[in-house]
């Protein structure tokens, strides 16, 4: 034999196999009884035996189309992780990871992707969330968001915003202390601690604001942003909101500023571009997009 059977035969005999009969097959294929009988026979003619034995009822392969079958079916399997490979490589193309904070994610990152993705339904932007203010750069990595002052050397430093930390608090709890008289004596302070001394706390607040510390020292105490920012929501104290944190939130009324100055630390927002980005390019539609959004909020 020199050539190999035509794919339609192929499929063809397949579906008799798996339907149980030329009856059924016919159906499954929306063709004639008799359409599906002659295939068969021109395949059994090209291949120069018998696929089927039909003595029996219903028909049952012979041994070679036993082994016929078990071929056809292993190239169809072959064929379909071919083509999952082919896809992944098309994909993996326009797949951006970005490393940044859980808050940051949280509360900053994700609520913008939505708006990317109208914008670039055909980029997929992957988000790995680290412990950290400054993540790595490492192998998979494209962008890390990173907090600091942007003298990093391992890639491309792109500013995308400067922080600004406000106390907030609930409405709710706002509207009670100003019924006090506006005195912050009786309210908890949430406090966040984490071991980057970037962020700072209440006191250091107090201290580069020049404002006395007011509210309740103990108050309530978390391990990060996100677990703070639910207690200020549920109006359980008075937080220090960070615009990558709480800007969102201050925007839509569900947390408040209340009657302490604004502090801007020397600090900002940064992402970086790896050099080593298999996905250099779309890692830069990515950048320069959270660029302009950021931006845009500021106007």
């Amino acid at each position: 034999m020199d050539r190999l059977p035509p794919p339609r035969l192929l499929r063809v005999f397949e579906i008799v196999d798996r339907m149980g009969g030329v009856k059924h097959a016919a159906q499954e294929l929306n063709v004639s009884l008799p359409a599906v009988s002659q295939a068969l026979r021109h395949l059994e003619n090209h291949i120069g035996t018998s696929l089927f034995d039909r003595s029996t009822r219903p028909a049952s392969l012979t041994e070679a189309g036993q082994i016929l079958l078990k071929a056809v079916q292993d190239n169809r399997e072959r064929l379909v992780e071919a083509l999952t490979d082919i896809q992944a490589l098309e994909s993996a193309a326009n797949t951006v990871t970005v490393a940044c904070t859980m808050g940051f994610a949280t509360y900053w990152l994700m609520p913008r992707l939505e708006a990317f993705y109208r914008d670039h339904p055909d980029i997929v932007v992957n988000v790995q969330t680290i412990p950290h203010e400054v993540p790595a750069l490492g192998p998979g990595t494209d962008i890390a968001m990173r907090y600091g002052d942007g003298s990093w050397t391992d890639g491309t430093v792109h500013l995308l915003f400067e922080e600004r930390v406000e106390p907030v608090c609930a409405p709710g709890l706002a509207a009670r202390i100003s019924e006090e008289g506006g005195s912050l004596a009786s309210a908890f302070l949430i406090h966040v601690e984490v071991a980057d001394k970037r962020w700072i706390s209440w006191p250091q607040y107090f201290f580069r604001t020049s404002q006395k510390a007011n509210g309740s020292a103990k108050g309530l105490r978390f391990s990060n942003y996100v677990q703070a920012t639910q207690a200020a929501l549920s109006g359980h104290g008075i937080m220090l909101g960070w615009r990558s944190i709480t800007g969102d939130q201050v925007a839509k009324g569900l947390l408040v500023p209340v009657s302490l100055p604004a502090y801007r630390p020397p600090d900002a927002y940064y992402a970086v571009l790896s050099g080593r980005s298999k996905n250099a390019e779309t890692a830069d539609v990515v950048v320069n997009w959270l660029k302009h959004t950021a931006h845009t909020e500021t106007l």
